[in-house]
């Protein structure tokens, strides 16, 4: 007897058909499809998409967009190049199609120019997701929200402006879906031509754009944390996103605002500083801040970018000059008031003899300014965690919840919302909160909660509010209330983005969100990894020893993506516990099958990153055993050891 197997793409594939069916017939998509593309899907019935669509609403695109100028060479070189039906297009920031060229564009009309490609007009689609994430997306047949794109396959890479920290538009290339593809034939094409348009971008920017860009380039190639502002923009590098705070990056950019300013004034007419804009540790030098000097004549990207005074050799501290009565090689520090032992180095950038703007990097601060913390976050009763993104929250949670005001905690599930919450509470020294879970819907405990404390009962307990987004309208309309008439409340609530929210449930969590802390997700802290498992760890039986791990099984664990974060790993750590019966650190062959198994070598599509979550939770769910997986699956079991080696899941 001949059996034909399908190929990864095709069975992906049919099991998102059949996902995509159940969604859209009110059941669950089924355990087997990415939490992200559920979610679109979400979105896409929320903002009452049809999915019956027959073609998305147009737009009137700008007539002078900067963009589409920029862009017109490099997409009237590659739109005759196109083969068959794969088309070519242009989207700015507000998903809006500028321009479309090539084959036909499959799946809508012979142009695209003005279709509106937001999430809210066409549900999910690979533009709207690029813009979103900053990164290259696909988006191939069942994928879409709509029936109209069902046998469409679109690849979207983003475009960002020289001097933009987020992307101004994307290059999307479509194509009809073929079924036996990984990935997308267009994909090279549109990351070619998003380069040659970046390139033509910033060949047109203007020269102190260009100076800060460079600037920005110089200290991200010598690893600094880092910051470039002009009053107007800024760029911001990944780790300085992660450390800063929404609220510091304002101040920072007020201060470069200010020392534009400043240097528009004159020496006699400069203002001293605000002292609610910079505050100086003790330890920091008072000097006036460093002076990046560039001279006009500079090749753009070249080491003589940022150069001194003429007789000072290459490489010395005195290429970097400041002004006369300034200490050479000085840079005004800011203290952070997000904490974590931080500072930042503001020098002003001088392009022509002007201050064009400022560069800001982030450093540990001075030894006397650590010595004077607060206390960390190991300070706290119940928390582990010394990295960086960490320290940033619990730091910034901690001067929050210093004030008995209102506090939101916000970030994925299980990364220590409520953890935190608690021990907040227990440093203030208050009585023991009241605890709602808004999840089990515990009827009129919000409500008595309120009414205790608007009638002015001074004993009323801190609330822990646990989902705020689980909210019922009864407990949001009480807090509504009760802060409208006192602002300032012992109240810490959790929320845990992602679910759809009302208008009122949005204008509660708006007005939480004026004083509210995101925490890192445990991907983002893996360095924290190792004392998490010693935390998690339940306290051995008397004459047994405790729980270690070995090397091989911690670098496993920091090489997983750990969706479900702490509460995750907290159970794993208590299934090995449960189930080993060796001594001895614990070894990578005793943890559960989809740990053991390393990242994918390369770049999945949305369908095999669904079907290898599929084989992975099959794996989870029968205990590695693989007969049974295969038999859940509906495929042969010669079949699973194939995928197991296609996705370099063979040797786990």
């Amino acid at each position: 007897m001949t059996t034909i197997d399908d190929t990864p793409a095709d069975s992906a594939l049919s099991s998102l058909r059949r996902a995509r069916d159940r969604f859209l017939s009110g059941r669950p998509p089924g355990d087997g499809v990415p939490e992200d593309l559920a979610e679109a899907w979400r979105r896409a019935r929320f903002f009452g998409v049809p999915r019956d669509l027959v073609a998305p609403p147009r737009v009137r695109p700008p007539e002078d967009s900067p963009l589409l100028a920029a862009a017109r060479p490099a997409l009237d070189r590659v739109a005759p190049a196109l083969s068959g039906e794969m088309g070519l297009v242009l989207v700015d920031s507000r998903c809006r199609a500028l321009w479309s060229g090539g084959g036909r564009y499959t799946g809508t009309s012979a142009d695209a120019t003005g279709l509106d490609l937001s999430e809210k007009a066409v549900g999910h689609n690979s533009t709207a997701l690029a813009l979103r994430t900053g990164r290259r997306a696909e988006v191939h047949g069942p994928e879409h929200f709509l029936d109209l794109w069902q046998e469409v396959s679109a690849v979207s890479v983003p475009l960002y402006e020289p001097t933009a920290g987020r992307p101004a538009g994307t290059i999307t290339v479509v194509a009809p879906l073929g079924e036996g593809r990984t990935g997308h034939p267009g994909a090279a094409i549109a990351e070619a031509t998003a380069h040659a348009v970046e390139t033509e971008l910033l060949g047109r920017a203007r020269p102190a754009e260009r100076v800060l860009l460079d600037a920005y380039l110089r200290q991200r190639a010598d690893g600094a944390t880092v910051v470039t502002l002009d009053g107007s923009s800024r760029l911001v590098s990944p780790e300085a996103a992660r450390l800063l705070s929404h609220e510091t990056l304002a101040r920072l950019e007020r201060h470069a605002t200010a020392l534009l300013r400043d240097a528009d004034a004159g020496p006699e007419g400069a203002p001293s500083g605000t002292p609610e804009e910079i505050a100086v540790p003790d330890g920091a030098p008072s000097g006036t801040p460093e002076e990046i000097a560039v001279p006009e004549d500079a090749p753009s990207g070249t080491p003589e970018e940022i150069a001194g005074p003429e007789d000072a050799p290459s490489g010395t501290p005195e290429e970097i000059a400041g002004p006369e009565d300034a200490p050479s090689g000085t840079p005004e520090e800011i203290a952070v008031p997000d904490g974590a032992g931080l500072t930042v180095r503001m020098t002003r950038l001088v392009h022509g003899g002007e201050v064009i703007g400022a560069v800001a990097t982030v450093c540990p601060a001075a030894p006397r300014a650590r010595a004077a913390e607060r206390p960390g976050p190991d300070r706290l009763p119940g928390l582990v965690g010394t990295s960086p993104p960490w320290r940033v929250a619990v730091s910034r949670a901690t001067e929050l919840a210093r004030a008995a005001e209102p506090l939101l905690l916000i970030g994925e599930a299980g990364v220590g919302k409520t953890a935190l919450a608690r021990a907040l509470l227990g440093h203030r020294g208050t009585a023991a909160p009241r605890l709602v879970d808004a999840a089990e819907q515990v009827a009129g405990e919000v409500p008595r909660w309120c009414r205790a404390l608007a009638e002015g009962d001074g004993d009323a307990p801190p609330l822990l509010l646990r989902h705020a987004e689980r909210l019922g309208q009864s407990d949001v309309a009480a807090l509504l209330s009760l802060l409208e008439e006192r602002p300032a409340v012992p109240l810490v609530a959790t929320h845990t983005p992602g679910a759809p929210t009302g208008p009122c449930l949005s204008r509660l969590l708006d007005i939480l969100s004026a004083r509210s802390v995101t925490l890192p997700p445990l991907r983002e802290r893996v360095e924290d990894i190792p004392a998490l498992l010693t935390g998690l760890a339940r306290r051995p039986s008397p004459g047994r020893p405790p729980l270690t791990w070995s090397v091989d099984a911690r670098r496993a664990l920091e090489q997983h993506t750990w969706p479900g974060n702490v509460a995750e790993l907290a159970h794993v750590v208590r299934e090995v516990a449960e189930r080993r019966r060796a001594t001895g650190p614990v070894r990578r062959e005793e943890l559960p099958y989809g740990l053991r198994v390393p990242p994918a070598t390369r770049r999945l599509s949305g369908m095999e990153r669904a079907e290898r979550t599929a084989i992975l939770e099959a794996l989870r769910r029968h205990g590695d055993n693989k007969v049974r997986a295969a038999e859940s699956l509906g495929i042969g079991r010669a079949t699973l050891y194939r995928k197991l080696r296609v996705y370099g899941m063979d040797q786990a």
